[in-house]
């Protein structure tokens, strides 16, 4: 019986497979390659679902510079998180009006930088943030961001950022008295959000909220939706026409035919496809003569990119030559836990999910990893245990 579950083809055509291969077989890895075609794509698909949105890209994703310049072409706005991200942005030559921060957490003289360079559009959820921006950034646009459940992503973002409703309507009302304009509100339902309800409850609660502070006089004029839509890793999701209809349909319902601006920071939703790390095996290591389960190194772990495998939260395509074969089927796999090259116990990619390869993989042997054009270069260390960050390689195809 052929292995359908982790069938490669099923995330890459076999031209652009072919490609890798290539690459494979010219470069040291382990390395990750990014396919600027895909990008182009998921952002071409992000705006003909939601015309009627902003895309404020969330630079932290992948910010490689080929990826900026590619969605800057195409007309994205940017969602950056720290005054680096924004220098960056400048340097390439894109105006800070295309640009937000949208951190909730920053320094008094980042704030201060930033109004300098141009910045009007502020994020935050907290009083000390509020005033700190009243004071270094006198008439600027903030939004609040609300304290939202993310049950239903692989990656939640709960507790760290946003505040109740009572504590951003005192917040929305301060501002206006400090001389900071009450833009509008915000919230994030978790990366890769596999419930789509979660943004009907967001949106709810902001009806409430331009409602509430309608009657004080503040009008708001923008909801920024945030990220969490979904990129295709190992557990299937709707696809971005499906999230993108049920959402549509939770803003109309709350409010109308006349939106207020739509904000959307989508990062792993429009990078993450684009990415393949091209992996060795170091080793495979037998515990125990009862253990039915081998241990599969390879020259990539937590540390060099794979930070998102902690918890096992985040299930990477992961697969061998040989899985390319026509006929390759279950009678050729078997189960392996995975862990990376370092020193560090925790680098443990997945031992509670076993991960079915090839049964006689051999050290020198290729894995690829996909799916991961997110969160892992940027995520990468600097020489833990020597070993250099993740090289990235940038290629149409």
């Amino acid at each position: 019986m052929k292995n359908e579950q982790y069938g490669l083809f099923k995330f890459l055509s076999q031209e652009e497979f072919a490609k890798v291969r290539k690459f494979a077989g010219q470069e040291k890895t382990p390395f990750l390659l990014i396919n600027l075609n895909r990008i182009e794509k998921r952002y071409d698909e992000l705006r003909e679902n939601l015309p009627y949105a902003k895309v404020y890209y969330a630079v932290k994703a992948n910010p490689n510079n080929e990826v900026i310049k590619a969605l800057f072409a195409k007309g994205s706005n940017f969602d950056v998180a720290t005054v680096y991200e924004m220098n960056q942005l400048l340097e390439l030559g894109i105006a800070p009006e295309r640009m937000s921060y949208g951190n909730t957490i920053k320094k008094e003289r980042d704030i201060a930088y930033a109004y300098s360079k141009g910045i009007r559009l502020f994020a935050t959820d907290s009083e000390d943030d509020l005033k700190k921006i009243a004071r270094q950034a006198s008439g600027s646009k903030v939004f609040f961001r609300l304290l939202c459940d993310s049950g239903g992503a692989d990656w939640p973002l709960s507790r760290k950022f946003g505040a109740h409703p009572d504590v951003i309507y005192n917040l929305a009302i301060m501002a206006e008295k400090l001389g900071l304009e009450s833009y509008g509100l915000s919230f994030h339902v978790g990366s890769q959000q596999r419930d789509v309800g979660q943004w009907d409850n967001a949106i709810a609660q902001c009806r409430y909220m331009f409602d509430s502070l309608a009657e004080k006089g503040i009008y708001l004029k923008m909801i920024n939706i945030g990220g969490g839509l979904p990129s295709d890793y190992v557990q299937p999701t709707n696809t971005i026409n499906e999230y993108a209809r049920e959402i549509t349909r939770f803003l109309k319902e709350d409010f109308g035919e006349n939106l207020p601006e739509v904000i959307i920071e989508p990062g792993r939703s429009i990078s993450a496809d684009s990415g393949v790390i091209v992996s060795e095996v170091v080793m495979v290591s037998q515990k125990s003569r009862q253990n039915r389960y081998s241990w599969l190194y390879l020259d990539i772990g937590k540390f060099g990119g794979l930070i998102e495998t902690i918890d096992e939260c985040i299930k990477y395509p992961i697969f061998t030559e040989s899985s390319t074969r026509p006929d390759f089927n279950s009678n050729d796999m078997r189960e392996y836990i995975i862990a990376g090259p370092t020193c560090d116990s925790m680098d443990i990619l997945y031992e509670n999910k076993k991960y079915k390869l090839d049964k006689d993989i051999k050290d020198g042997d290729k894995i690829y990893i996909l799916t991961t054009g997110a969160y892992t270069s940027s995520y990468s260390s600097i020489y833990f245990n020597g070993f250099p960050p993740l090289k990235v390689i940038i290629d149409r195809f």
